[in-house]
């Protein structure tokens, strides 16, 4: 038997290996407007991500983080997990974790309450699911879906705030929730993106919750933290105060944006503003030298031309400062000042990498500003590529994939307990007795740790929501 193997799935890989307790493999895939990344990674006995193997490519129909030409999405994918494949030949994927942006992602808040029958018993996680699938009735413009329902703060009885119910006693339990929505049309092109691809989806994952669990930790959930992932098509936010996940909001500008300004405010080709940007660009036009020049090549014999490094940076900082002052706004609606987020403002993505953009920041928004890497949560022998902000996203999904791992695994533990044979009900026990696994209640409620609340985001089933008919009939051809 020691030589036994086992085979298990492992989100998104099949894996032949003879230690049935060795974490499983995770696969996330993040289909961003300038960039599709797959990554593949394992927790070691650590509890940090090592990278079995990774994959890149340009990304060709998405717009705003949104997938619009469905063919070509299809082949930047491919193009990325053909490099996955190359850098570790061993991997096999059928099921990716997918982070999910884009202009159509909106947010709401609700409160739900429900009144229990026997106050006398304590809460249980049965009546908790029961007022979670209750907000999925909420009522949300046509054409809309609701992605996920994020509990805040909950209330039994008279008391507030209560992070985990369960094991209080009450008549009334209730929560304030974050529900997120998102257009259909636009999962469902995810969807056949991914699927066409010859992949499954094992869950949507929204992107800045994602970048958030890869580029922060339990104290900045404590201290209050803003989370501002800079995207090519879009900058996401996420704000969190007081453990709990408070606001959510896509701004509709991104690193593309910017180029884009570069390119016509100079008069330039793309690729070369593009250059322009990552090599000599800057956040602060005051912090340029006035006397240092970028030479253009001219085209077709054309002269060459000859564009400032200040005049540059002050293109890149007018559109960023536009961002920042979305950030301001956002922050202001939910009546979140600067002495209330200790952590300030942590920025990912890999816009977040332009010169002096901590400093702008700290300017426009009144909060002190860091960068996040997701490497705190790597392993020390990974590639230092993988420790940039742009792939924070794609770090994040393979921890909300490892989130959802360890819950149905610790779910799993929980329900059943290994009981001696020869020990039942305290007594001397036959010793023909086989061994068995009876279930029993767990014996005390575990308060589950803050970030891997509010990782729990799409429920099981909602890509099936979003499949249509000509998409079974092409699972069944192929």
């Amino acid at each position: 038997m020691s030589n036994e193997k086992h085979t298990y799935a492992a989100g998104g890989r099949e894996v032949a290996d003879g230690n049935p307790n060795r974490n499983p493999i995770i696969v996330g895939l993040d289909i961003g407007t300038t960039k599709i990344a797959a990554i593949a990674g394992r927790k070691n006995e650590n509890g940090k991500l090592e990278i079995l193997g990774f994959g890149r490519a340009n990304s060709n129909g998405v717009k705003h983080g949104m997938v619009l030409n469905i063919d070509q999405t299809i082949k930047s994918i491919q193009q990325a997990l053909e490099q996955c494949y190359a850098s570790n030949p061993d991997l096999r994927f059928n099921e990716v974790y997918v982070g999910i942006v884009g202009h159509h992602i909106k947010s709401l808040q609700t409160r739900g309450d429900i009144v229990r029958q026997n106050a006398d018993i304590e809460i249980h996680q049965e009546e908790i699911e029961k007022l979670i699938a209750d907000q999925y009735k909420t009522y949300i413009p046509a054409g809309d879906q609701i992605i996920d329902v994020i509990p805040q703060e909950f209330t039994v009885d008279n008391f507030q705030n209560i992070a985990y119910p369960v094991g209080y006693s009450g008549v009334k339990v209730g929560a304030n929730f974050h529900i997120i929505t998102g257009d259909k049309n636009a999962i469902r092109n995810i969807n056949r993106s991914v699927e066409k691809s010859g992949l499954k989806i094992k869950d949507l994952v929204l992107q800045p919750l994602a970048s958030a669990a890869a580029v922060m930790c339990d104290q900045d959930m404590e201290a209050g933290v803003a989370i501002v992932d800079i995207g090519g098509g879009t900058t996401d936010l996420a704000v969190f105060y007081e453990g709990v996940l408070k606001h959510t909001a896509v701004i509709p500008f991104g690193g593309e944006n910017i180029t884009m300004d570069i390119k016509n405010g100079l008069g330039v080709l793309r690729t070369h503003a593009e250059l322009m940007k990552t090599q000599h660009g800057s956040a602060l036009a005051d912090e340029a030298k006035n006397n240092l020049y970028i030479t253009i090549p001219g085209l077709r014999g054309l002269p060459a031309k000859e564009v400032s490094v200040k005049t540059l940076a002050s293109i890149i900082q007018a559109r960023m400062s536009e961002i920042l002052d979305f950030v301001s706004y956002h922050l202001k609606q939910i009546s979140i000042d600067s002495k209330m987020l200790n952590g300030g403002i942590i920025l990912t993505g890999g816009g977040s990498q332009l010169k002096n953009l901590i400093q702008l920041t700290e300017y426009a928004t009144g909060l002190n500003a860091r960068i996040g890497y997701p490497n705190e949560h790597l392993s020390g022998t990974q590639i230092d590529e993988l420790s940039k902000p742009m792939y924070a996203t794609c770090i994040g999904l393979i921890l909300k994939g490892y989130n959802d791992y360890e819950n149905k695994h610790k779910e799993f533990t929980e329900e059943f307990v290994q009981v001696n044979p020869m020990t039942v009900g305290g007594e001397l026990a036959e010793a023909n007795i086989p061994s068995a696994e009876i279930p029993v209640p767990a014996a005390e409620p575990v308060k589950p740790k803050n970030r891997k609340r509010f990782l729990d985001t799409i429920k099981e089933g909602i890509i099936d929501i979003f499949r249509e008919p000509e998409d079974v009939q092409f699972d069944k051809k192929s």
